[in-house]
């Protein structure tokens, strides 16, 4: 049963060998809308995790792609759990969070200075959209007044946060702001969702993007008693109409999955993947070890004595087992990918480690090609006896 669970959770990922999403900028927002969202992270010791997790599933992806939606207004970055970009389809349900902000109810984003957010706001309405480092000029030339870059940064990112403005585009990682009504749809809803159908959206981009999913998944950080009451009354409404299915005993806890997709047959090709540790499929770490039986933790947030993998080891996805991690660095003034260090999960052993090898190295060398690198770096010949 694991594996045809595992089977499920990797085809609606799109992380089998079929192109589920299509390729190149269709299938990019193809698989955005699928996923519900893809997380944007700072980390560059290889390609950011919101490039990577697209790479992964998208033939032909290019780095290009993002911005190219954001300009036409077919995808929005905004936080999810965490700083993501979302499709535009599901704008409105970004406004539950801007509305609670705007209401001052969150401790983290409180910025109370209104005059300087409206000389943002002003300054972004007569001269167009607008890059932090423009605030810092002007820090530099009005030094003693509020246009200072600390009170700037933090009353921009207030008004990102409930929703006045809105990033238009990334330069590198630079974030390019303008208002709200110049980046969204003009047929776009922006009716304020209830807390019920909150829940279903939630709910229904579970269930799309993974098939098998856990109660803890469905609410990953979200918080609020009656976001939790009305989820477990879809949930159990979807029970009952056997919609879903609950599996118990897969390790821990329970599982539900979609009846639909349970009694299919779903094949996983030997295709080995090199993944994000952002990747929504490991993201739910609870999740990844009751399906995957694959413990993972990122440790670049753990001190160097009590590293045991290294400081970013990516996760390898051989098949529909999660079987081992490989720490890479790329050094981009040589064009290089090193290899820092390699580990193969103990528990694994009912594969061709020919086959496997083989597969690996050839990931590898594409996962250089994607870090714009033209060499790979070894450093302790994990994989001499193939290149």
């Amino acid at each position: 049963m694991i594996s045809s669970l595992r089977n499920i959770a990797l085809r609606n990922q799109g992380l089998c060998n079929t192109a589920k999403f299509g390729e190149g900028l269709n299938g990019t927002i193809q698989a955005i809308e699928s996923l519900g969202y893809v997380q944007i992270d700072t980390l560059s010791v290889v390609e950011r995790a919101h490039h990577h997790i697209l790479w992964s599933r998208v033939q032909n992806y290019s780095q290009d792609h993002l911005n190219i939606l954001i300009r036409e207004k077919n995808i929005f970055e905004y936080w999810f759990h965490a700083a993501s970009y979302l499709p535009m389809k599901d704008y409105r349900f970004s406004l539950l969070q801007k509305e609670s902000i705007s209401r001052g109810e969150n401790r983290y984003f409180n910025f109370s200075d209104k005059k300087l957010m409206h000389e943002i706001l002003s300054k972004i309405k007569i001269d167009g959209e607008l890059k932090l480092r423009s605030l810092e000029k002007g820090s530099q030339s009005n030094k003693g007044n509020w246009w200072n870059f600390g009170p700037a940064r933090r009353a921009l990112e207030q008004l990102f946060m409930q929703g006045d403005v809105m990033i238009c585009e990334r330069d590198g990682m630079e974030k390019v702001y303008n208002l709200r009504e110049r980046c969204i749809p003009d047929n776009i809803d922006q009716s304020i969702p209830t807390i019920h159908e909150y829940a279903l959206y939630l709910f229904n981009s579970t269930i799309r993007a993974h098939g098998v999913f856990t109660w803890k998944q469905l609410l990953h950080l979200k918080v609020g008693k009656e976001l939790r009451e009305s989820m477990n009354e879809i949930l159990q409404e979807k029970i009952k109409s056997k919609e879903v299915l609950k599996i118990k005993d897969i390790v821990s806890g329970e599982i539900y999955v979609d009846s639909k997709l349970f009694d299919e047959v779903h094949y996983t090709a030997n295709n080995v993947k090199i993944l994000s540790p952002f990747d929504n499929l490991v993201i739910h770490r609870d999740r990844l070890e009751s399906l995957f039986n694959f413990n993972y933790r990122l440790e670049c947030y753990v001190p160097v004595e009590k590293r045991i993998y290294g400081y970013f080891c990516l996760p390898i996805l051989f098949g529909n087992s999660i079987i081992g991690r490989i720490d890479c660095k790329a050094n981009r003034p040589e064009k290089k990918l090193e290899i820092l260090s390699f580990h193969m999960e103990d528990k694994i052993n009912n594969f061709d480690k020919n086959e496997f090898y083989q597969l690996l190295w050839s990931e590898i060398l594409r996962f250089s090609n994607f870090n714009k690198c033209i060499e790979v770096e070894d450093k302790n010949e994990y994989f001499s006896s193939i290149n």
